[in-house]
């Protein structure tokens, strides 16, 4: 997690004013865009400082009061929902993955693959 992040994090004040809480989304944002660079260079500690930097500005932004939220701060909202969906893919993707490539060097199927029947289902006649 870059130090400002940290900063905010650590902060044990409650999130009151707009300008905090966009200061916070902020650096969540960034830390998404850390995350997705990450995931992109398969960096596994940087994906692991990531996961502690989003750990930590969650815990900050549930201390903001509803009054604090103003239409930037709902903007910038969705933006860190998207790039977050996103990044929840592209981990699944390299799951996925990864399963693939151990099932092939193993000869094994995934364990929680259903098998659908081979035979085809005629029409009564």
């Amino acid at each position: 997690m870059n130090p400002s992040a940290q900063a905010i994090a650590e902060t044990a004040q409650p999130i009151r004013r707009s300008i905090d809480l966009r200061n916070t989304l902020r650096q969540m944002l960034a830390v998404l865009e850390d995350e997705r660079h990450a995931l992109a260079g398969l960096d596994v500690d940087a994906i692991m400082g990531c996961a502690v930097g989003k750990n930590a500005l969650c815990g900050r932004l549930d201390t903001t009061v509803p009054e604090a939220i103003d239409e930037e701060c709902r903007g910038l909202l969705e933006a860190a929902r998207r790039v977050n969906e996103a990044n929840r893919r592209v981990r699944n993707l390299i799951a996925a993955n990864v399963a693939a490539r151990l099932d092939a060097l193993t000869g094994q199927p995934a364990l929680y693959r259903a098998h659908a029947p081979t035979g085809r289902i005629g029409r009564a006649r």
